[in-house]
């Protein structure tokens, strides 16, 4: 089969990554599929730490998907994608993905990496989630690290539910119910030995709701990890203008558009991956003015600072901000 490169302009969000081929794609569920990428020279690819991701690009757009390897000494990278009818993303491109095609996806990054002080892992997921809390469980069967799983699914929708079984044997708890779920969750919140870390993965309710609980509980913030998949649907929010300190220029961003697109129609290159206010890559330095922050990556406290802003999805609550740019 002569291999396919889908892409020849290469996406700034895989600039300086790599030029893999598509050697395995497997059919997790109806609805997830496994693709497995490989250095089309046989080559060792760069390590990683558990619970990173890739980025992938798709024509002319990229997205991120998380890796589902341990990340040690890896001859290949394997993701496992949702189909979502109707998505923006790159989720039907990633299904029509075939063996042989080759594409550009970026480095390895991390941003859930699990906790080396913890005496414990907890592992939560729900649906697609599992794919960065897998990785933590085969990161933890090879290292001996104590870990356990909640596993949550719908009935014939459980990807990766064999491996996880062989992984974690009599650790992983599985649920197809909500009621079920907040059984288990709760006896394991308030059963956890000290050194306890919780990862949680999966839709943005279903991660608020748990995180919720373990704080209610107790929990220190120290202790609770969680990797966002897709920010909520945001409203389109006011005009306001922006002021570019460096460059003397002063533009309009209209309800409905962004600052990112507003800056890129401007001749302004930014850094960006997710366009969603999760992989922190479009961030900006705010000289002036209040930002209205709509992002999944900064912390709290970096939001009451003001000083930081993510421009793919944050606004301002000021009719003018004032940028270093």
């Amino acid at each position: 089969m002569t291999a396919t490169t889908l892409e020849t302009t290469v996406h700034p969000a895989v600039a300086g990554g790599l030029l893999l081929e598509v050697t395995n794609v497997s059919i997790q569920t109806p609805s997830i599929t496994s693709i497995m990428f490989r250095d089309p020279s046989g080559e060792p690819l760069p390590p990683y730490v558990p619970g990173s991701h890739l980025v992938v690009q798709y024509g002319t757009g990229a997205n991120a998907y998380s890796l589902t390897g341990s990340g040690s000494a890896p001859f290949e990278y394997t993701i496992s994608v949702l189909r979502v009818e109707g998505s923006a993303g790159g989720s039907l491109a990633m299904h029509e993905l075939a063996v042989g095609d080759r594409v550009h996806v970026s480095r390895p990054r991390s941003a859930f990496a699990p906790a080396a002080n913890a005496k414990h892992h907890l592992l939560i997921a729900a649906g697609i989630g599992i794919t960065p809390v897998l990785s933590h469980a085969r990161f933890a069967a090879e290292w001996g690290a104590a870990a356990s799983l909640i596993y949550c699914y719908r009935p014939g929708e459980g990807a990766h539910v064999a491996e996880a079984r062989e992984l974690l044997g009599q650790g992983l708890t599985e649920c197809h119910n909500r009621g079920s779920f907040q059984e288990v969750l709760t006896e394991k919140l308030t059963t956890q030995k000290l050194g306890t870390h919780l990862y949680v993965c999966g839709p943005a309710a279903f991660m608020d709701s748990v995180l919720e609980q373990a704080r209610d509980l107790g929990w220190p913030k120290g202790l609770l990890h969680s990797e966002a998949f897709g920010a909520a649907d945001l409203d389109e929010g006011q005009p306001f203008s922006v002021n570019l300190a460096r460059s003397g220029i002063r533009l309009e961003v209209p309800a409905g558009v962004s600052l990112l697109e507003t800056l890129e129609k401007a001749g302004k290159s930014i850094p960006n991956m997710c366009r969603k206010g999760i992989c922190g890559e479009c961030s900006l330095s705010v000289l002036r003015g209040a930002p209205q922050h709509r992002d999944l990556y900064l912390s709290d406290q970096e939001k009451a600072e003001n000083t930081t802003m993510m421009c793919c999805v944050s606004r301002s609550l000021d009719e003018e901000l004032e940028l270093d740019l």
